[in-house]
């Protein structure tokens, strides 16, 4: 029975999920009273919860999780100094590199924890689960590369970090042009991709900079803890003939 409830949690969260947004576009209830931005955001914390309570079911060693915490602090701790320079900061690229070397689970884990640990000193509010969920996607969609395109060399992964400042930047703008705007139309979430264009393209450059000057050595560490985590099994036929 309790494996059957294990079982049932994920399809359940996505069930819930549909449930909102079929509600949503039915009518008078109180679903679509909400609006969008409440709407939009209780499916990202869902999102959230589901795949955090998926890590929990996984199989994470121990030093897994203490690596995974480890970076996700060094990524938020790295956000704060630059915090008076719009759009520079290195944690999209500790992200990505560590969803690069780690994988989509560990990728996701390090994005979220490192935007709830960093607004621990930056102010936490309604946009952390959208941070939360726009680093994690950064982590996630790293590792797809490394499954992908395996060998991706420095200047690809120097330009898919150029790209997830603006991916990132996009994400922010999608949550509080549902939470802000009134009314929702193509033109007033334009003009807020506009307002914000160099902000994220300053994002953007730093992403790029940062993975230049600091990647190819950032990423051998990671890798050679990477190694210290993998565990092999070596078959040994103890029988003779």
């Amino acid at each position: 029975m309790r494996l059957i409830g294990k079982q049932t949690i994920f399809p359940c969260g996505l069930l819930v999920i549909l449930l909102l947004l079929l509600g949503s576009t039915r009518g008078d209830n109180i679903i679509a009273r909400q609006g969008w931005g409440m709407l939009a955001l209780e499916i990202v914390i869902i999102t959230i919860a589901l795949l955090y309570w998926d890590f929990e079911q996984g199989r994470a060693s121990s030093r897994e999780v203490a690596v995974i915490a480890i970076l996700g602090t060094i990524a938020a701790v790295a956000r704060i100094p630059f915090a008076a320079l719009p759009g520079v900061q290195p944690t999209t690229f500790i992200v990505i590199i560590s969803g690069f070397v780690f994988g989509c689970r560990a990728g996701f884990m390090i994005g979220s924890t490192a935007a709830l640990v960093s607004n621990f000193f930056l102010g936490q509010g309604p946009w952390l689960p959208w941070q939360m969920f726009a680093w994690g996607l950064a982590g996630v969609s790293a590792g797809v590369v490394n499954i992908t395109f395996s060998h991706t060399g420095s200047k690809g992964l120097a330009l898919f970090c150029f790209l997830w400042g603006y991916l990132f930047g996009w994400i922010m703008n999608f949550w509080s042009w549902l939470a802000f705007v009134h009314p929702l139309t193509w033109k007033t979430f334009v003009a807020y991709g506009v307002a914000s264009f160099w902000f994220d393209t300053f994002h953007a450059l730093a992403n790029a900079v940062f993975y230049l000057c600091l990647g190819p050595s950032f990423m051998k560490i990671l890798k050679r803890f990477r190694r210290k985590l993998e565990v092999f099994t070596i078959d040994t036929d103890v029988t003779g003939p």
